[in-house]
């Protein structure tokens, strides 16, 4: 029988970890910053320039507020801003996590779900622009900006 190598990260766990919570720091001292100016405040922000440009909400329309309403605990409001935004929450804090077990282990784990390699991309881009689509008709008014 032969035995698999698993190949292993080598660098101290310390740098291992270091991006993760880079990462997460980063996210934790700009949601504090959403919890302390208000983006439901017009144009406290500034203006959205796909709005201001073409009069149509991109994908990312109401994430500000969505993110200021999710650091106040207000889960319905943060879904009413932006829907793909609160959806895709629990997505990337799940991958969040297996980044950090897997830094912590050593493990060069590429991926946590089983896809295709090629295949991300082209699906968010596909999510993006069908949630634009949608919000953007009369039938999506509820979330638009």
């Amino acid at each position: 029988m032969t035995e698999t190598m698993v190949a292993r990260d080598q660098r101290p766990r310390e740098r291992r970890l270091l991006g993760p919570f880079v990462v997460a720091g980063s996210l934790a001292l700009a949601s504090g910053v959403l919890y302390l100016r208000d983006p439901h405040v017009d144009a406290s922000w500034g203006r959205c320039p796909s709005i201001a440009l073409f009069g149509l909400a991109c994908p990312f329309c109401g994430g500000l507020r969505a993110m200021n309403d999710l650091t106040n605990l207000r889960i319905v409001d943060a879904f009413f801003s932006n829907p793909l935004l609160v959806s895709a929450v629990p997505l990337v804090l799940a991958w969040w996590i297996s980044v950090v077990r897997d830094r912590w282990s050593g493990s060069t784990r590429p991926w946590m779900f089983p896809v295709q390699r090629g295949v991300v991309a082209p699906v968010l881009i596909a999510v993006c622009v069908a949630f634009s689509l949608y919000r953007n008709l009369p039938i999506g008014a509820a979330f638009y900006p």
